[in-house]
């Protein structure tokens, strides 16, 4: 693990959108596939993780792991000799977590017919340390009006998240003080 740069005040400087922007490219093969003989949601959804892992390492100079998958959208099956690209961006910091786009794109192995969009989904990862605690990461930098709009989009998904955890353990412990859900 490599020290990301400091300000002068000791936390990390920002990094552009630019700096850790990553192409997962893969061959889709008949091991891949399900039952309908399409490629296996799961295996995408790997990709997708993988991709967003690797972004989410290099925007933090260290090792992350995935706290949550958000809106896993699937828009066109994938098939067997697919070449698939996931491409992933980090969209927004906070003080350990980040959270990544990613974008899934296919296109036949074989034909220079342009490539579909197949799928996306929003992962969020922590930043650790060698404990497994979590570690600063230097804020994103957006680059481009895309940047920014996806930067303002993520912060609400963010007050999403965190509104949905909060009213879901507010459910529990009253459900918990009645008595109702004692397990």
């Amino acid at each position: 693990m490599t020290d990301h740069a400091t300000t002068a005040e000791g936390t990390p400087a920002g990094k552009p959108t630019s700096a850790s922007r990553t192409t997962l490219s893969h061959i889709m093969t008949a091991s891949e596939t399900n039952l309908l003989g399409t490629v296996h949601g799961g295996v995408i959804m790997k990709l997708a993780d993988d991709a967003a892992g690797a972004v989410a390492g290099r925007h933090s100079e260290g090792p992350a792991v995935t706290a949550s998958m958000d809106e896993m959208v699937f828009l066109e099956p994938v098939r067997v000799g697919d070449l698939v690209h996931v491409r992933a961006q980090c969209n927004w910091t906070g003080r350990s977590s980040m959270e990544i786009g990613v974008r899934v794109m296919a296109e036949r192995w074989n034909e220079s017919t342009p490539e579909t969009q197949v799928g996306s989904a929003y992962l969020v990862f922590t930043a650790i340390d060698e404990d497994g605690k979590p570690r600063t990461v230097p804020p994103v930098i957006p680059e481009t009006e895309r940047d920014e709009r996806r930067y303002q989009e993520a912060q609400i998904r963010r007050t999403h998240r965190l509104a949905r955890r909060r009213a879901i353990r507010e459910l529990r412990e009253h459900r918990q003080a009645e008595g109702i859900d004692a397990a």
